[in-house]
């Protein structure tokens, strides 16, 4: 397999007075460079922002930012008419996948509900743009419904259905 952890973001209004905060809900749990993040509480969020750290001409421009106190990777959306980003994880050599559902941002503001899923792709930092080419045609799918079978726990308390983040 080349997608080897998952992480499931959601925007949970209860949860923050941030605008741009996304809650770990789901996830194989397993990534150190995101478990490190977790606070005392054993939560992990995230914040996605627009991107003002990437100083780039405007056609390598990132779209969007993932934070959490220091700058963790920039988003790529190349088909606005698609729901998926790539980008890299700061610091390892590592590509993401990301699978967006109900996602929109109004003035630097998540739509509440709205669900990112995160793929990762060890040592694939070099490959990010052919893996998102082979996301966006489908290839991955059994891949990405694998890694979803494979959550360990959710943090919201919630059971978790199977339902296709596609849908």
């Amino acid at each position: 397999m080349i997608l080897t952890d998952y992480y499931r973001f959601e925007r949970l209004p209860i949860k923050s007075k941030s605008k741009s905060r996304i809650d770990c809900t789901a996830s194989t749990k397993n990534y150190n460079p995101l478990e490190v993040l977790r606070n005392k509480d054993g939560e992990l969020f995230l914040y996605v922002l627009d991107n003002t750290y990437t100083k780039a001409g405007r056609e390598r421009k990132a779209d969007l930012a993932l934070t959490k106190t220091t700058h963790l990777s920039s988003l790529y959306h190349p088909d606005v008419e698609k729901p998926f980003y790539y980008g890299d994880m700061r610091g390892t050599a590592d590509a993401l996948l990301i699978v967006a559902k109900d996602f929109t941002m109004i003035e630097g503001r998540i739509k509440d509900g709205a669900i990112i899923e995160i793929f990762i792709a060890r040592g694939m930092r070099n490959d990010r743009i052919q893996l998102y080419n082979l996301l966006t045609d489908g290839e991955f799918d059994d891949e990405m419904d694998i890694l979803r079978k494979q959550i360990i726990k959710s943090v919201t308390g919630n059971s978790l259905k199977e339902e296709n983040i596609l849908n």
